[in-house]
């Protein structure tokens, strides 16, 4: 277990995810088959190739959840009751086949639940495009957790 309980979390604190992960074509044509989704800007090279992006982008949906899995390590694997939501999501630029892909968290709110025995703590994410100059800004959403309490687990 490598997550941080209620406790560990510090508003304001930014935690910088090591691990970076470049999206295959594969991968995104596997999301699009087991959420069905069809939509041929993801997976038809032909149309794509007459749209704006000129090329099949990557599902958004892959992208966050992806996000979502690079953060999991340093903030809440073995440590979470629950993901309560995730809120606000953007997806300001596009992301292709080969674009690798880095996350970072940044805790903008925790409050102890009513009982005292666990904590919800509010993260900003953002995943960044590495393999461009730039590192645009490619999603970002606000994911809110229910937090084990160091005090009422067994450790």
């Amino acid at each position: 277990m490598t997550g941080l309980y209620y406790e560990e979390f510090e508003v304001g604190e930014t935690i910088n995810h090591e691990k970076r992960r470049t999206i295959s074509e594969s991968d995104n044509q596997r999301f699009c088959d087991m959420t069905m989704n069809q939509q041929p800007l993801h997976l038809d090279a032909a149309f794509a190739s007459e749209t704006a992006f000129g090329e099949r982008l990557v599902n958004g949906l892959y992208t966050m959840s992806l996000a979502v899995g690079i953060t999991i390590p340093e903030t809440t694997d073995g440590t979470i009751v629950a993901n309560l939501s995730y809120d606000n999501v953007e997806h300001p630029e596009p992301v292709f086949h080969g674009d690798t892909i880095r996350v970072q968290s940044t805790v903008t709110d925790k409050r102890e639940t009513s009982d005292g025995e666990r904590g919800i703590v509010t993260m900003h994410v953002e995943a960044f495009k590495v393999n461009d100059p730039d590192e645009p800004l490619v999603c970002e959403f606000d994911r809110t957790v229910l937090s084990l309490k160091r005090e009422y687990t067994d450790e």
